[in-house]
Protein backbone atom coordinates (compact mmCIF):
# COMPACT_ATOMS: atom_id res chain seq x y z
CA UNK A 1 0.00 0.00 0.00
CA UNK A 2 2.98 2.57 0.73
CA UNK A 3 4.67 1.70 -2.83
CA UNK A 4 1.38 2.46 -4.09
CA UNK A 5 1.42 5.90 -2.47
CA UNK A 6 4.33 6.64 -3.26
CA UNK A 7 3.79 5.68 -7.09
CA UNK A 8 0.82 7.56 -7.40
CA UNK A 9 2.94 11.10 -5.70
CA UNK A 10 5.41 10.73 -8.16
CA UNK A 11 3.18 10.22 -11.01
CA UNK A 12 1.26 13.28 -9.75
CA UNK A 13 4.55 15.31 -9.82
CA UNK A 14 5.47 14.41 -12.74
CA UNK A 15 1.81 15.34 -14.40
CA UNK A 16 2.10 18.66 -12.59
CA UNK A 17 5.83 19.24 -13.96
CA UNK A 18 4.66 18.24 -17.48
CA UNK A 19 1.43 20.72 -17.23
CA UNK A 20 2.84 23.86 -15.82
CA UNK A 21 4.87 25.16 -18.73
CA UNK A 22 1.74 25.11 -20.70
CA UNK A 23 -0.25 27.18 -17.90
CA UNK A 24 0.28 30.85 -18.73
CA UNK A 25 2.75 32.43 -16.69
CA UNK A 26 5.41 34.88 -16.44
CA UNK A 27 7.67 33.08 -18.69
CA UNK A 28 5.00 33.84 -21.30
CA UNK A 29 5.49 37.52 -20.49
CA UNK A 30 9.04 36.93 -21.39
CA UNK A 31 8.92 35.91 -25.02
CA UNK A 32 6.80 39.67 -25.19
CA UNK A 33 9.86 40.92 -23.89
CA UNK A 34 12.10 38.98 -26.14
CA UNK A 35 10.24 40.44 -28.98
CA UNK A 36 10.95 44.23 -27.58
CA UNK A 37 14.80 43.68 -26.91
CA UNK A 38 17.40 44.54 -29.08
CA UNK A 39 18.78 47.63 -30.81
CA UNK A 40 16.13 49.77 -32.31
CA UNK A 41 17.42 52.83 -34.67
CA UNK A 42 15.71 55.08 -36.78
CA UNK A 43 16.42 57.95 -39.59
CA UNK A 44 15.56 61.00 -40.60
CA UNK A 45 16.29 62.13 -44.34
CA UNK A 46 18.93 59.44 -44.53
CA UNK A 47 20.40 60.21 -41.78
CA UNK A 48 20.68 58.10 -37.95
CA UNK A 49 18.08 59.87 -36.02
CA UNK A 50 17.88 57.63 -32.86
CA UNK A 51 19.13 54.57 -31.32
CA UNK A 52 17.45 52.50 -28.49
CA UNK A 53 19.05 49.66 -26.88
CA UNK A 54 16.01 47.54 -24.41
CA UNK A 55 17.28 44.37 -22.63
CA UNK A 56 15.76 42.06 -20.30
CA UNK A 57 17.18 41.22 -16.99
CA UNK A 58 15.48 38.85 -15.07
CA UNK A 59 11.85 39.15 -16.63
CA UNK A 60 12.63 43.25 -16.65
CA UNK A 61 13.26 45.67 -19.03
CA UNK A 62 15.75 48.03 -19.49
CA UNK A 63 17.36 50.58 -21.49
CA UNK A 64 19.22 53.60 -23.12
CA UNK A 65 18.23 56.04 -25.81
CA UNK A 66 20.89 58.64 -27.68
CA UNK A 67 19.28 61.20 -30.17
CA UNK A 68 21.78 62.13 -33.03
CA UNK A 69 22.32 66.27 -33.59
CA UNK A 70 21.52 67.02 -36.98
CA UNK A 71 23.26 70.29 -38.11
CA UNK A 72 24.87 72.43 -41.36
CA UNK A 73 27.17 74.84 -41.11
CA UNK A 74 25.49 77.15 -43.63
CA UNK A 75 22.14 76.54 -45.35
CA UNK A 76 24.13 75.81 -48.67
CA UNK A 77 25.82 72.65 -46.74
CA UNK A 78 24.62 69.20 -46.32
CA UNK A 79 23.04 68.38 -43.01
CA UNK A 80 25.39 66.04 -41.15
CA UNK A 81 24.50 64.05 -38.05
CA UNK A 82 26.43 63.50 -34.80
CA UNK A 83 25.71 60.83 -32.03
CA UNK A 84 24.31 62.18 -28.89
CA UNK A 85 25.23 60.69 -25.53
CA UNK A 86 23.19 57.70 -24.10
CA UNK A 87 20.58 58.59 -21.64
CA UNK A 88 18.56 55.74 -19.38
CA UNK A 89 15.64 54.65 -19.93
CA UNK A 90 13.16 55.17 -16.37
CA UNK A 91 9.74 54.50 -15.54
CA UNK A 92 9.58 51.45 -18.48
CA UNK A 93 5.79 49.81 -18.96
CA UNK A 94 5.20 47.53 -21.43
CA UNK A 95 1.51 46.60 -22.11
CA UNK A 96 2.96 43.39 -24.70
CA UNK A 97 2.88 45.45 -28.05
CA UNK A 98 3.87 49.34 -26.73
CA UNK A 99 6.43 50.56 -23.98
CA UNK A 100 6.10 53.50 -22.57
CA UNK A 101 9.03 54.97 -21.22
CA UNK A 102 10.71 58.32 -19.78
CA UNK A 103 14.54 60.32 -20.44
CA UNK A 104 15.57 62.37 -18.40
CA UNK A 105 16.04 65.91 -20.66
CA UNK A 106 18.38 67.71 -18.41
CA UNK A 107 21.56 67.10 -20.25
CA UNK A 108 20.29 67.94 -23.65
CA UNK A 109 21.36 71.20 -24.19
CA UNK A 110 23.09 72.29 -20.88
CA UNK A 111 22.64 74.95 -19.41
CA UNK A 112 19.30 75.74 -20.83
CA UNK A 113 17.86 72.30 -20.29
CA UNK A 114 19.06 71.39 -16.80
CA UNK A 115 15.54 72.10 -15.22
CA UNK A 116 13.69 70.79 -17.51
CA UNK A 117 11.26 67.51 -16.93
CA UNK A 118 11.36 64.01 -18.22
CA UNK A 119 10.48 63.56 -21.48
CA UNK A 120 8.01 60.62 -21.76
CA UNK A 121 7.93 58.21 -25.04
CA UNK A 122 6.55 55.61 -26.50
CA UNK A 123 7.38 52.65 -28.83
CA UNK A 124 4.83 50.68 -30.67
CA UNK A 125 5.57 47.39 -32.31
CA UNK A 126 4.11 47.58 -35.86
CA UNK A 127 6.13 44.62 -37.47
CA UNK A 128 8.45 41.95 -36.54
CA UNK A 129 11.26 44.03 -36.96
CA UNK A 130 9.32 47.50 -36.83
CA UNK A 131 8.18 50.32 -34.49
CA UNK A 132 7.32 54.04 -34.46
CA UNK A 133 8.60 56.13 -31.86
CA UNK A 134 6.44 59.28 -30.38
CA UNK A 135 7.82 62.08 -28.47
CA UNK A 136 4.50 61.96 -25.99
CA UNK A 137 6.05 65.13 -24.36
CA UNK A 138 5.28 67.46 -27.52
CA UNK A 139 2.13 69.04 -28.29
CA UNK A 140 -0.07 67.04 -30.51
CA UNK A 141 -0.53 68.30 -34.41
CA UNK A 142 -0.56 67.47 -37.47
CA UNK A 143 2.70 67.97 -38.52
CA UNK A 144 3.97 65.23 -36.02
CA UNK A 145 4.64 62.11 -37.03
CA UNK A 146 6.03 58.91 -35.54
CA UNK A 147 9.81 57.81 -36.20
CA UNK A 148 9.78 54.36 -38.17
CA UNK A 149 12.22 52.13 -36.41
CA UNK A 150 14.11 49.18 -37.28
CA UNK A 151 15.10 46.53 -35.18
CA UNK A 152 17.93 44.55 -35.14
CA UNK A 153 20.16 41.87 -32.55
CA UNK A 154 23.66 44.17 -32.49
Amino acid sequence: MRKHRIALLAIAMVLAAIAAPSQSSPSSQLTHLDSLTGVWRGQIDGLPAVTLVISEEGGSLAGAIAFDLHRRATVNDPWTSTPGVPEPMFNLKFDGNALQFQVSHRRAQPPRTLSDPPVSFHLTRTGPEKAELVNDSEPANENARALVLQRSEY
